[in-house]
């Protein structure tokens, strides 16, 4: 999974194809809490290829070079001088500063020969709530449990942490009173691939005493001084929409609101500005600008080894970057999901008319990992990257997206979302 150097609780990853999901207990729980005895049986119909029946088995010092980085990225993002440099390529919006940091952020890790390499960051990461209930839902099946501390799972202690980030974020935006209401806010939110994730939010939420609902931005108006729907008073929105600027007409309600303060919105347009847009990983591995910013040796060398190199791609450059095209994936700014995203060795002359046009960066490519997974009594290897959910540069959960094909999908047979079991380096579990 990692060279020559993989710990054999990752060597799993290749050797065990049992089964741990328990698909009946994962039923009773998102049941329970969604009140709807259909939902489970639905979910299977509609996303079919949402959720890997297999784990990924990660050592627990990759782990932690995982939260290294995070936690690099996070001392490198409070600077003055790296603030100054990437909102000089932002929105307006960008420039306003409400307080809250962003719920939910997403550090997305291949595992390359030399350990993890973060690939890209989100600030709407979704999947963190099914990948709880997920998490949840396993069974043992390796012995010499070396397993057994990552399957002793708290899920009433993560949904905690969950619920306290939103507390949190309302309170950064100066609010003195509880939080009271929430609204899930995401385009069309019903033809939405993970609108039952959005359910699920809701239903958690109601269960912990606020209003919940989940809207489209075009049901919401602003008046009086407040953000609502219909009756409803919303005093944050848990912001799911890919509009990472709040620039279109639909949204300009939720615009004026989230300008005017009249509503706490998570995550933001400053926060995706800070972290999510991909010229921003040029800039973290700058060796000369971070050290001209005082960052300390230690953290730059993390984030030199820990990020793929990253290049903002400009005209001037266009040969060089052409004649090395095959070491290097190409990835729109202000992209998301995959889309518009490019390896070099399958770049046409056309596509790459359209990278020089449009607003791209260059990245070193590093393969994602691989998991061998039995599907319908056949074996076969297929792609996997790592997702760390965190707050406030705390990972609160890593998952595993297990797909085929260039880009993360849910549309491989035995794919999907996968739980990620942590276990000792140099321990050598088996497998039945």
């Amino acid at each position: 999974m990692s060279g020559t150097g993989s710990s054999s609780i990752e060597q799993l990853n290749t050797d065990c194809t049992c089964i741990t999901l328990d698909r009946d207990a994962l039923c009773r729980a998102a049941e329970k809490i969604v009140g709807d005895p259909d939902f489970c049986r639905d979910l299977a119909s509609t996303h079919p290829h949402l959720l890997s029946s297999q784990p990924l088995f990660l050592s627990t010092g990759h782990a932690a070079q995982m939260q290294g980085i995070i936690s690099a990225i996070e001392a490198v993002v409070v600077l003055p001088g790296y603030r100054a440099k990437v909102l000089a390529h932002a929105p307006a919006i960008a420039h306003f500063v409400p307080g809250p940091i962003g719920a939910f952020m997403g550090y997305d890790f291949h595992l390359g020969p030399d350990g993890p390499k973060l690939i890209e960051i989100n600030t709407n990461a979704g999947g963190a709530l099914i990948n709880a209930f997920l998490l949840q839902a396993q069974r043992a099946c390796c012995v010499e449990m070396a397993l057994a501390p990552a399957m002793q799972f708290d899920l009433q202690a993560l949904l905690a942490s969950f619920l306290a980030s939103f507390e949190n974020e309302w309170r950064l935006q100066g609010r003195a009173g509880p939080l009271q209401s929430i609204a899930i806010v995401d385009r069309n939110p019903k033809e939405q691939y993970l609108y039952p994730e959005f359910v699920l939010f809701q239903r958690l939420f109601q269960a912990h005493g606020l209003v919940a609902v989940v809207a489209s931005p075009d049901e919401l108006t602003v008046r009086d001084g407040a953000l609502w729907r219909g009756g409803q008073r919303i005093d944050l929105v848990y912001n799911r929409l890919t509009d990472f600027e709040l620039a279109l007409p639909e949204n300009r309600e939720l615009r004026d609101a989230y300008l005017a303060s009249a509503v706490v919105v998570t995550p933001n347009p400053r926060a995706h500005a800070l972290y999510a847009n991909k010229k921003n990983l040029a800039v973290l591995t700058d060796a000369d600008t971070l050290r001209a910013w005082g960052v300390p040796e230690d953290k730059i060398a993390t984030l030199i080894k820990g990020i793929p190199r990253t290049e903002i791609v400009k005209g001037a450059q266009q040969q060089d970057l052409w004649s090395r095209r095959n070491k290097l994936f190409f990835k729109p700014c202000s992209g998301f999901g995959g889309k518009a995203a490019y390896r070099g060795d399958k770049v046409t002359r056309k596509v790459w008319s359209e990278i020089l046009e449009g607003d791209y960066v260059a990245q070193e490519i590093v393969p994602p990992s691989a998991r061998t997974i039995a599907v319908d009594g056949q074996v076969q290897s297929m792609k996997a990257d790592l997702r760390n959910y965190t707050y406030g540069g705390r990972v609160q959960l890593v998952a595993a997206r297990i797909y085929q094909g260039q880009t993360t999908n849910f549309r491989t047979p035995g794919g999907g979302f996968a739980p990620v079991f942590v276990g000792g380096d140099g321990q050598r579990p088996s497998c039945r």
